[in-house]
């Protein structure tokens, strides 16, 4: 393929939904007509969670049903797919949000090739890549298109960086990988001898690089190659896309290399029967057939799964969390199906998510692509003041204006500074966790004594750190954010997106709630459920409930931190304020459980890690801490525990 052709019509995705309906009824516009286009698109919106128990060609049927401007959702089931649309055009930072491939994958199979934006989330964009669906920010291609002109593929990949390239050249991950499985080899022999000072992230690839005869790979930053993972895993929403994709291209029977080191998870529907998931229409059948795929992947391949619990509702627990609780060391390298994977970073490894091609490539080959980040480092200064949590830390750093304007897209945030030894390694994934929001690559602690105390603690290891396991004086650092943490109070996101940070002190207005829910992999963990504990039983001693025109909702990340929680005796003070106490799942974070709002009016405070449109339903998402979740729940209204205590001391 040296060229190709574009058929089909160009749709430009504006902030404006009746132009967006103009096209869709048949009109061809100019970009300037469309302009200004949606910034932000985000694959909730793309392929909202509903969409994603689809992973065969029936996701080209639902490509972007959740897009939302001005208020409208302007694109139906079959809109693009009948529409003959061949390139989709949009503004910035296109893609951002959870790592799922169904985003793509649905575009591609409803009939598009081509991509045009500002810019690009650096996970979306790879998915592209891994697909063979072409993504480009040179809108000069727009005008060349309606004249007719086959592109050259070399026009499209230009300005990529070559592995990218040569993805695409290949038509695909899987294709490309194949070829070059049996060569690859370690890329250092001595990960040590790198010139110059670096970051703990450079060193972790450099220990874990390979490259082939087809691939030379210098591992200077910015450039691109494969990794072999120490851990590899993947849940329930992509494990029967990558087996459709795996049979599809080897045929059906596999040998998955080093089975050992993959670890399979069923984490997101085990609630999903409940009456709030099926409220629009009954869900559950093509729930079913997703779950019969994952349980026949597993099974047939022997995989170690985690899974759900026998006799009752919920999962054994979040994969991120398990994963951190079970498996993950400092050092290590793991790779997983969700945007959420940096999570384990808090252990001082080095953790990505990747979509579902790299992932079935990565089941076959042991290999994962990856391109050597540069790194931004957070300094961590000042006494963290009593109710602030790192939920308070993060939502203060993605509402920093280098955050907030892509500057961290693919980059590693490198938490440190005197701060840190305050933050409990279940303090520390909450920040690494919601890099995602970031649109980082992954986020990483040095690992330390508290990384020790906790291996000790939760696991009986005695781990011993290694002098190479920080970061070198004098690294490079692409930018340094500093927050003195003794200046900070209780943070919120407003609804629409988690860089919308604002103050529980600076609302100008009361802000009444419907939902409080606190769990998901950033916030259903022991550090979490102490602070809705340190609130809710302050509540249970003063005999107040919350309002009856209020839902609380507080689920565990997984079976670990329920028996913890037991054996704390938190359960009295959840039960006796009207919490309901869901088992492991994750839950409404993924509309896949209690928590979920069902129409736009509602308002939820939440502790979970974002807020784009759609997500946990069509309602308005606060993103708070756990310990402020708690508190707006009993005050019926977005306050900090300080407030709440003031109110009824």
């Amino acid at each position: 393929m040296n060229t190709l052709a574009f058929e089909g019509r160009i749709i430009f995705l504006s902030e404006d939904p009746d132009v967006v309906t103009r096209q869709l009824d048949g009109a061809d516009i100019s970009v300037e007509e469309a302009r200004p286009l949606r910034n932000d698109i985000s694959t909730d919106e793309i392929t909202p969670i509903p969409v994603l128990v689809h992973y065969d060609r029936e996701l080209g049927r639902h490509a972007h049903v959740g897009f939302e401007t001005g208020g409208k959702q302007p694109i139906g089931t079959d809109s693009l797919l009948n529409g003959g649309f061949s390139v989709i055009v949009g503004g910035n930072r296109y893609g951002k949000g959870s790592s799922r491939e169904h985003s793509p994958q649905a575009e591609l199979y409803a009939g598009v090739k081509l991509i045009i934006a500002e810019s690009f989330e650096r996970l979306y964009r790879q998915n592209c890549d891994n697909l063979g669906l072409f993504t480009s920010t040179d809108f000069g291609l727009i005008d060349r298109i309606r004249a007719g002109e086959d592109i050259p593929v070399e026009d499209l990949v230009a300005g990529r960086e070559p592995l990218a390239a040569s993805i695409l050249r290949a038509g695909g991950l899987l294709g490309f990988g194949r070829a070059i499985a049996k060569g690859a080899r370690p890329a250092l022999s001595d990960p040590d001898s790198m010139a110059g000072p670096k970051t703990l992230a450079e060193k972790i690839v450099a220990r874990h690089a390979v490259v082939a005869d087809e691939l030379e790979w210098d591992l200077s930053p910015g450039t691109a190659g494969f990794v072999r993972p120490d851990w590899r895993y993947f849940h329930d929403i992509f494990s029967a896309q990558c087996a459709h994709m795996l049979h599809e291209f080897y045929g059906p029977d596999l040998e998955l290399y080093k089975p050992d080191s993959i670890r399979s998870f069923e984490d997101h529907y085990s609630y999903a029967h409940r009456p709030e998931v099926n409220a629009k229409r009954d869900r559950m059948p093509d729930i079913r057939r997703m779950a019969k795929g994952h349980r026949a992947f597993w099974q047939k391949y022997g995989l170690k799964d985690h899974g759900y619990l026998t006799g009752e509702e919920g999962s054994e627990g979040i994969s991120h969390a398990i994963m951190t609780e079970m498996y993950a060391l400092p050092g290590q390298l793991l790779a997983g199906t969700d945007s959420h994977t940096p999570h384990n970073g808090a252990l001082g490894c080095l953790s990505y998510g990747v979509g579902s091609t790299d992932m079935a490539n990565s089941l076959m080959t042991g290999m994962n692509r990856i391109t050597m980040p540069e790194s931004v480092r957070v300094e961590l200064k000042g006494t963290i003041p009593p109710g602030v949590m790192a939920k308070d830390i993060v939502l203060e750093v993605l509402a920093d204006s280098f955050t907030k304007t892509g500057g961290g897209i693919g980059r590693v945030y490198e938490y440190g500074g005197p701060a840190v030894s305050q933050l409990p390694v279940d303090e520390r994934t909450t920040l690494t966790n919601m890099t995602a929001e970031m649109g980082g690559l992954t986020g990483i602690f040095a690992p330390d004594e508290q990384t020790v105390r906790f291996l000790k603690e939760r696991r009986g290891i005695d781990f011993k750190l290694e002098p190479w396991m920080t970061s070198d004086a004098g690294a490079a650092y692409v930018h340094t954010i500093e927050i003195d943490c003794s200046s900070l109070s209780p943070m919120l996101a407003s609804p629409g997106d988690p860089g919308n940070g604002v103050r529980v002190r600076d609302l100008t207005e009361k802000v009444a709630v419907n939902i409080a829910y606190g769990g998901s992999c950033t916030a259903g963990k022991r550090e979490d459920f102490d602070g809705y504990h340190e609130v809710l039983q302050w509540a249970a001693e003063k005999g107040l409930k919350v309002p009856a025109d209020v839902k609380l909702y507080l689920q565990f990340g997984t079976i670990a931190v329920r028996d913890y929680c037991r054996d704390k005796g938190y359960i009295d003070a959840f039960e006796k304020v009207g919490a309901e106490i869901l088992q492991p799942a994750c839950g409404a974070c993924a509309g896949c459980g209690p928590g979920l709002s069902q129409d736009a009016e509602t308002v939820t405070v939440s502790a979970i890690n974002r807020n784009f449109p759609g997500r946990s339903g069509p309602g308005k998402v606060w993103l708070a801490s756990p310990v402020t979740v708690a508190a707006s729940a009993i005050a019926g209204e977005i306050v900090s525990f300080e407030d709440l205590k003031q109110r009824f001391h």
